[in-house]
């Protein structure tokens, strides 16, 4: 099917050499763009504690405001700034001042430790903070004499809206290869590193994801996962500013609010992590069955036909078909769902385009700013985490039999390096320039990436085959009894360096479904029926307690 896709450089071409000299603009420079096209246009909108909105004027004022009076208490161009809190349209106005004040940005995970947040801010050298009213009095009192602390929320002293310059000050704007931002990101390793990366970076990923995917000035984006993580940052935030759309502030993942929210703002580009999406299927599958076998039976076959339709046709008779149900879940007005932050089931993915919504995974690191690859709505692979998007330049390394190696790439979204860190930076870009993602898996001969998992969880069994725990514990996301489940090698035989494979397994914990220790085994011996001779889970370990998890509800792996 022929679909014309979206042209960054004819996007920005008329405003080289006025807007922006360099290659790509600086993140400054494309809201000054979007402002030029879409002043009064509203940017940005919160409904908790109160509905409150920013135009896209507005936004550039007080960015420029706010800037002006950083600039003026003695901020200067390359110097850094924290910002922590709760999504907000004020954190992302903050987010926004320094960099139009010619600083580095740096986001904050608002579920670390005081202490560890602490830390993060000193190794970065901040000169300044902005602040959650939550966390505001701590920082103000144990870091008050080291930085100035402003606060994210109304009523509080040096309010970010009310900072405005006394003087006429000019900030010294950034230039394309300037540092924009240091991301903190543990991932699931638990080793804190510090990802730097200009503004040429971002807005080149920016731009050049939407080869993959046309966005538009009238589609409502919902930030609902953290902003400090690159996933929200870029595919939510920076996408949403560089076209002109809505950006709809989440205040909260349960349920009901999160519905309420996607309905009230009429939202057309949802975001999510597998997890979320998973648990909105099936609590929507869940309602269909409780209706009876018939019921469901009809639905079944008319989402199977609606699918089919639309796989060899292209055309969408989904939302026609499925309007109520959708109704349900707050997603008829939807455009596209994009899953990231780690694999989706393949039949996550088809039932959703089943019912009408264009469901599509990307993936990405926040080393690459972070998206790499991204399915296009109208050509998706639902074995695949997306096709490689223009401008990147991916080859597999050493690969096996079947094609299989590390996925390495080359691109002008690729970071600097670890802050700080040249070591770790070199163990990752090697001398010829590549960036080696650590993920294993293949290409496939329509430039579509296919992943099998992470090269450091491998696990060689006792027959030298190489097992990835990622591809088995994808099997067990659509069973309710289970809420976190980690697949790791065991010890076999110390000489010979052989692993068995173990399952931890948190179960759920809501007292209605079954836990028991015999249903946890039936559900081991169904996956293993799916699973080849090398990859069956040999022992099954039942937790008390949870997993230590990520901002994006990843298991940190190396910490359990």
């Amino acid at each position: 099917m022929s679909v014309k896709q979206f042209d960054p450089l004819l996007y920005i071409e008329p405003y080289r050499g006025k807007s922006f000299t360099g290659e790509w603009p600086t993140l400054p420079e494309m809201i000054d763009i979007t402002v030029d096209k879409f002043s009064a246009k509203t940017a940005f909108r919160a409904f908790t504690p109160e509905e409150r909105a920013f135009s896209y004027g507005e936004l550039q004022r007080l960015c420029r405001q706010i800037a002006a009076y950083l600039c003026e208490s003695g901020i200067e161009k390359g110097d850094r700034v924290g910002v922590t809190g709760k999504n907000s349209p004020e954190w992302g106005i903050a987010y926004l001042s320094v960099l139009y004040a010619g600083a580095v940005v740096v986001p904050i995970d608002y579920a670390l430790t005081k202490e560890e947040a602490s830390g993060l801010l000193n190794r970065a050298g901040v000169k300044a903070l902005f602040a959650d009213g939550e966390v505001l009095d701590y920082y103000r009192k144990e870091h008050g004499s080291e930085y100035a602390v402003y606060s994210l929320v109304p009523g509080r002293d040096d309010f970010i809206l009310g900072l405005e310059a006394q003087g006429e000050v000019i900030p010294a704007l950034p230039e394309e290869n300037d540092l924009a931002a240091i991301l903190f990101t543990s991932g699931t390793t638990g080793v804190a590193k510090g990802v730097m990366l200009t503004h040429k970076n971002f807005v080149s990923d920016c731009y050049l994801a939407q080869g993959n995917m046309n966005i538009f000035d009238t589609d409502v984006f919902y930030a609902l996962l953290p902003l400090h993580h690159s996933y929200t940052m870029l595919a939510v935030f920076i996408e949403g500013l560089s076209v002109g759309s809505e950006i709809i502030f989440g205040s909260s993942l349960v349920v009901s609010q999160l519905l309420k929210e996607l309905k009230e703002g009429k939202v057309t580009m949802f975001l999510g992590v597998p997890l979320l999406f998973n648990k909105i299927i099936k609590s929507l599958m869940k309602g269909i069955r409780e209706k009876g076998l018939l019921v469901y039976g009809l639905i079944k076959t008319m989402m199977f036909i609606s699918g089919t339709i639309k796989k060899i046709t292209g055309k969408n008779v989904g939302k026609a078909m499925f309007g109520g149900i959708l109704d349900k879940v707050s997603l008829r007005t939807n455009r596209i769902c994009i899953s990231g932050g780690g694999p989706l089931p393949a039949s996550t993915f088809r039932m959703y385009n089943q019912l009408g919504i264009d469901f599509v995974q990307g993936y990405g690191l926040t080393e690459t700013s972070p998206i790499l690859c991204l399915n296009p709505t109208y050509a998706f692979n639902v074995n695949s985490v997306g096709k490689i998007i223009p401008g990147v330049e991916g080859k597999i390394f050493d690969p096996d039999e079947e094609g299989v190696g590390e996925f390495c790439v080359k691109g002008p979204m690729v970071m600097q390096g670890y802050y700080l860190d040249v070591e770790a930076t070199d163990k990752v870009i090697d001398r010829e320039g590549w960036f080696h993602t650590g993920d294993m898996g293949f290409v496939d001969n329509k430039n579509y990436l296919h992943l099998t998992g992470r090269a450091k969880s491998i696990i060689v069994t006792e027959g030298g085959k190489n097992v990835f725990p990622e591809e088995i514990e994808d099997k067990f996301q659509l069973y309710d009894e289970i809420e976190q489940i980690l697949v790791r090698g065991f010890i076999l035989d110390k000489k010979m360096k052989t692993e068995g494979i173990e399952a931890l397994i948190y179960p759920v914990q809501d007292g209605k479904l079954d836990i028991s220790e015999d249903r946890m085994n039936n559900i081991i011996s169904e996956v293993n029926r799916e699973l080849r001779p090398y990859q069956k889970i040999t022992r099954i370990t039942v937790l008390a307690e949870p997993m230590e998890m990520t901002s994006t509800k990843k298991i940190k792996r190396f910490t359990v």
